[in-house]
């Protein structure tokens, strides 16, 4: 199915109810002469943004959700779909097939969804992972610590994660058969958990055989610095947009990002083996087509893709990025989404970054101290709280949200990363016991 370009495109937003990106993505289409759709699994989310026409999806089921999308573009054909975050991927690449738009292969989508499957894919086009096996959330941790370095060719440390959650939520090291046998647990508890809170809502079955949260990755531990890169595929080739170093140390047991700072200040030959990681992966993989984001580790055996995703960077840490003469990642997005050229594009010279707030313990937020004192460090141009008081915390390796985001400009990376840190310790968090 495929229709003549239309003289306005109109553009297919995914916006779940709880991205962190919906304004930014909205801002970004406004700004070009383009038709929004917005598609959402509540239509009171998309009624507060007030579009001109919107889409209530079940995002969780991309088969019925595509059923929907192609029945919509019957009477307003569709120019592309852009999916924000992870929850849309996938359904944004089959209803992207479904309309004979431009997309990667389903098949490439669904395992960067699932991180076994991820390591599966690149092994099997040989490209190098660590040693890594697949559990079932049923098997018994203390057995499987047992057979690690013997009948299981893992070793400690080993890194426990969950198939298809982000921002490290879940992801535990285990130095020692204890520590595994804790991680383990730990790790199926909050699976456990989230099974129960899915099926309560009625939104899909994780219980069917295969789903991702019915199991646990396990892999070696990669040491090494580690580094976010942001990129664009086009017709196959992969444009580096940014290139972000984390430093602060991602040793564990948990793995809390903090700090992202662009442009890099590795060396150019590290960042050129950085960039041929990704490519070789997403090549692997058969991505194509679209935004990239890939975590990767660096130590004196090269470069080490740990993940890569088909989306953009995730929560509000895109508003790091701005190109030519000020245009933002979303926008960059929408623009190679309707066919616009985007090759020549790069990202602006001066220095940015974002920390993500860490959670530093589990209750209710009752008051935000500081905020002004951080604004008013040299270099800070944000300071965006996003759970609001009153609101639950938690921390890593459960939680799934950071308190907020700090943003910083300047001339060099090196006073990014000073401002950040000076803005952060301005601000007090007063936390509730629940």
């Amino acid at each position: 199915m495929q229709h003549q370009p239309l003289e306005t495109p109109r553009i297919l937003l995914l916006l779940p109810t709880r991205t962190y990106r919906a304004t930014d993505f909205l801002d970004a289409a406004l700004k070009l002469d383009v038709e929004i759709v917005i598609a959402s699994e509540e239509a009171a989310t998309t009624a507060d943004l007030s579009p001109r026409q919107w889409l209530v999806l079940d995002i969780a089921v991309p088969s019925v959700a595509t059923q929907t999308i192609l029945e919509f573009a019957e009477t307003y054909p569709i120019t592309a779909i852009v999916g924000v975050d992870d929850d849309t991927t996938l359904l944004a690449t089959t209803a992207s097939a479904a309309l004979g738009l431009p997309h990667n292969p389903v098949a490439s989508a669904k395992a960067t969804r699932d991180k076994y499957l991820l390591r599966d894919t690149l092994a099997t086009n040989s490209v190098s992972v660590p040693a890594y096996q697949r559990f079932s959330i049923y098997d018994d941790a203390v057995e499987i610590a047992q057979k690690l370095g013997t009948d299981i060719p893992i070793t400690f440390p080993c890194v426990i994660k969950p198939l298809s959650l982000s921002a490290s939520r879940g992801v535990i090291r285990a130095d020692t058969p204890a520590e595994f046998v804790e991680a383990f647990q730990r790790t199926t508890k909050l699976l456990h958990a989230l099974q129960e809170t899915t099926n309560a809502g009625g939104d899909c079955n994780p219980d069917s055989s295969g789903h991702p949260s019915q199991y646990l990755l396990v892999e070696d531990y990669i040491p090494g610095i580690e580094v976010a890169l942001e990129g664009i595929l086009l017709d196959g080739e992969l444009k580096v947009l940014a290139l972000f170093d984390k430093p602060d140390p991602l040793e564990g047991p948990f793995f809390e990002e903090t700090l992202y700072i662009t442009p890099s200040r590795l060396p150019t030959d590290t960042q050129a083996a950085l960039h041929h990681a990704t490519a070789e992966a997403a090549d692997a993989l058969g991505l194509q087509h679209g935004p990239v984001h890939a975590e990767l580790r660096y130590n004196e055996e090269g470069a080490h893709l740990i993940e890569i995703a088909a989306r953009t960077i995730g929560g509000l840490c895109s508003r790091t990025l701005r190109f030519g003469t000020g245009m933002s990642l979303e926008e960059l997005v929408i623009r190679h989404a309707i066919g616009q050229p985007v090759e020549t594009l790069q990202r602006e010279q001066q220095a940015a970054g974002v920390m993500m707030i860490p959670v530093p313990k589990a209750g209710i937020l009752g008051e935000v101290r500081g905020k002004t004192q951080a604004y008013h460090v040299d270099g800070i141009v944000e300071v965006n709280i996003t759970i609001p008081i009153g609101g639950e915390v938690v921390p890593l390796p459960e939680g799934a949200r950071y308190l907020g985001f700090i943003f910083a400009r300047a001339e060099t990376p090196e006073a990014v990363e000073a401002a950040l840190r000076e803005a952060h310790r301005q601000l007090e968090f007063v936390i509730l016991a629940e």
